[in-house]
């Protein structure tokens, strides 16, 4: 990375990290341009030449919540020996993620109650086939390895990203102890139906 990329990419951090605190107290649709203008001290011209719309300056703090997510996954996923165990693991990671992650509400509303252009639907489309790519993976080396049936491991992903995309809908009003619970049934669910014949 050259000096000047490393410019931007610096400057799109510092107007991220100053946006971020308003989304998260006033959520998606009520943080104006005209307030992230005054967190950041910089002009909106400046803001769109770096993020192109407050969609972009969105997607950029989820992209950068994904990754936290994985670093932090990846740090858990080698005291998992078998994929079962990867999977209620990860369930469990997923769990705890949503009930504490600050940003869970404005992404929800910017999810469920947005109207977003093309660019912001194929950004979210690549991350939710990153999401699915990743299950694939996993479910592939459950299959592998003999821990699980062999099947169609990309539909398989399909069906676990639903399940605990639904889950983390559904738990939200509950306290942590019953999310976890819900999470550790629905993989007791998905396990008895791919393990074996």
């Amino acid at each position: 990375m050259n000096k000047k990329q490393q410019q931007t990419e610096e400057t799109r951090r510092r107007i991220a990290a100053a946006a971020r605190p308003l989304f998260i107290q006033k959520g998606y649709n009520a943080t104006a341009i005209d307030d992230i203008v005054k967190a950041t001290g910089c002009s909106a011209g400046n803001i769109y030449y770096h993020f192109k719309s407050k969609e972009g300056l969105f997607l950029y703090l989820i992209e950068e919540w994904d990754t936290e997510w994985e670093e932090v996954w990846r740090s858990k996923e080698a005291d998992y020996p078998t994929v079962a165990g990867k999977l209620y693991g990860l369930a469990e990671h997923m769990a705890m993620q949503q009930m504490n992650h600050p940003l869970t509400k404005a992404v929800d509303e910017f999810y469920n109650n947005t109207v977003k252009d093309s660019h912001a639907e194929e950004r979210i489309r690549e991350m939710v086939n990153g999401y699915l790519t990743f299950n694939r993976n996993l479910l592939q080396q459950g299959m592998d390895s003999g821990e699980f049936a062999p099947r169609d491991a990309a539909r398989l992903a399909v069906i676990l990203d639903s399940l605990l995309y639904g889950l983390s809908l559904h738990t939200r009003e509950m306290g942590q102890e019953e999310a976890l619970a819900a999470y550790r049934l629905a993989i007791d669910v998905f396990l008895s139906g791919v393990a074996g014949d």
